[in-house]
């Protein structure tokens, strides 16, 4: 064994990931950077070499122990590609000694694709920004100011903030409670081949901001609400008796706790909404939206939500259990909290980069992929992006959510990646997308081909419905 062989245990938010990946949720999320130039390959090539060398923790493979599973460093030399998968395609095989990121490009963007056993939103925007910077300063021969440099140690990066902040708290185990709440789910037409479509919508920080003002609250809260409010204009009447809208919303722990790691390190809220009390106007939504804000996001139930991920590990009976048998256990619980959860957004706030370098960049675009619909929001200067990837062939909740942003006076601009974008037009929202916009590239012709499939079964269903409707009218 090589003297400078690393490995390292995975946090307490990461052990559930590797045993409930499956199909288009393949735990992988996309960070974006759209400069206003094309991207120069060779020239990526080198930043990715710079910078991986102040992010060596990045640098490993996932492998399997025999009560946990663990990450691997190897001595790998990860390679800039263009971008020719579908967006947030697989990063982790088992048996595959593969690296848990990749980064790659398309016309003006650069991406990073990382899954999410190696860090959380935070903490790969901290790894992509190094990223943007170095390909930046050697492109227009700019300084990085002192001031953008990372002041943490390669150990405080690498840091589990959960295994350092961990208290024992007597109150009820959190993932026993995950599924207490039957949640509604939405009900779209889903890929065929299980892959993943990529919206993205951009409006004015700024305006945004001052709508929030006019509700009274703040622009975080407001995202919630019109979400929530697209999702209930999706539901038929039957289902909005049936279960409440519960979107899920992570919060970033070094919000509350001095960390610098670049791990994962969120807990997570919950907002419930019965959908029978929705009256036509987001005045009807903001008051349980801010209740569940004010109600969750206190000190207490932070420290709560940051040890309900750390009970799991903590437990003696718990860490005797061989791995497999843990496989099984989580899939369970996770199966349970997703009956929980209609959505989740996540807001990874404003993207602060060097001064010397913003005239350069066009935005910042966030992804990640979900069992459902996931939305994740970053601002960069005066965009606001927000960003969809889901399995679904039919968009109505995202559709209802850019359509309202529209209503409520924002000047929205599309890009997706779906072949589908052209016929969505015809209701107005996806008007002058541009199906490359996204940097996704050429339209996937088995994707086209399996729309086209999934078209022809939802047709044949409603042909059946009818048939059946008609026999029994008859008797």
């Amino acid at each position: 064994m090589p003297a400078n062989y690393n490995w390292y245990k995975l946090d307490n938010a990461a052990i559930i990931m590797p045993s409930t990946t499956q199909g288009a949720d393949t735990r992988v999320f996309r960070i974006c950077c759209e400069l206003k130039e094309e991207v120069d390959p060779e020239i990526l090539q080198k930043a990715l070499d710079l910078t991986i060398a102040e992010f060596p923790h990045f640098n490993v493979i996932l492998r399997k122990g025999l009560f946990w599973y663990y990450l691997d460093e190897i001595d790998a030399h990860p390679l800039v590609t263009e971008d020719n998968k579908p967006a947030c395609a697989p990063l982790y095989y088992p048996g595959r000694r593969n690296l848990l990121y990749r980064v790659n490009y398309f016309g003006k963007r650069i991406n990073l694709e990382m899954f999410h056993v190696l860090a959380d939103g935070t903490g790969g925007f901290t790894f992509f920004k190094k990223i943007v910077m170095h390909y930046l300063s050697i492109a227009h021969d700019l300084p990085i100011p002192e001031d953008a440099e990372e002041s943490s140690s390669a150990t405080e990066k690498n840091g589990d903030a959960f295994r350092r902040f961990y208290s024992k708290d007597k109150n009820k185990v959190q993932w026993k409670t995950l599924g207490d709440i039957k949640a509604y789910q939405i009900k779209q037409v889903r890929d065929d081949n299980m892959q993943n479509h990529l919206l993205e919508g951009t409006v004015s920080a700024g305006k945004f901001i001052e709508l929030s003002h006019v509700y009274e609250t703040t622009a975080g809260i407001l995202s919630v609400a019109i979400f929530i409010e697209a999702v209930v204009k999706s539901m038929s009447v039957r289902e909005m008796h049936a279960r409440p809208v519960c979107i899920s919303v992570p919060v970033n722990l070094r919000q509350y706790y001095p960390s610098e790691t670049t791990r994962n390190f969120f807990g997570v809220i919950s907002v419930h909404f019965k959908a029978t009390d929705y009256d036509g106007t987001l005045e009807s939504i903001l008051p349980a939206v801010k209740q569940s804000f004010a109600e969750q996001l206190t000190e207490e139930n932070i420290r709560y939500t940051m040890n309900g991920y750390s009970d799991l590990v903590h437990n003696p009976a718990i860490k005797l259990v061989p791995l497999f048998i843990k496989d099984l256990f989580i899939g369970y619980f996770t199966s349970r909290s997703r009956r929980g959860t209609t959505g989740t957004m996540s807001n990874l706030g404003r993207i602060r980069m060097p001064e010397n370098m913003e005239p350069y960049i066009d935005r910042f675009s966030p992804f990640m992929s979900s069992h459902n619909v996931q939305i994740c929001v970053s601002t960069f200067g005066d965009k606001m992006v927000f960003g969809a990837l889901s399995a679904y062939v039919e968009h109505r909740v995202l559709i209802n959510f850019f359509r309202r942003l529209e209503e409520l006076g924002m000047d929205v601009e599309l890009g997706t990646n779906d072949y589908d974008a052209e016929p969505a037009g015809q209701d107005g929202v996806f008007a002058g997308t541009d199906p490359k916009s996204t940097g996704q590239g050429k339209r996937d012709k088995k994707a086209e081909k399996a729309a086209k499939k999934a078209a022809k079964k939802a047709k044949k269903a409603e042909r059946k419905a009818a048939k059946q409707a008609a026999g029994k009218a008859k008797k």
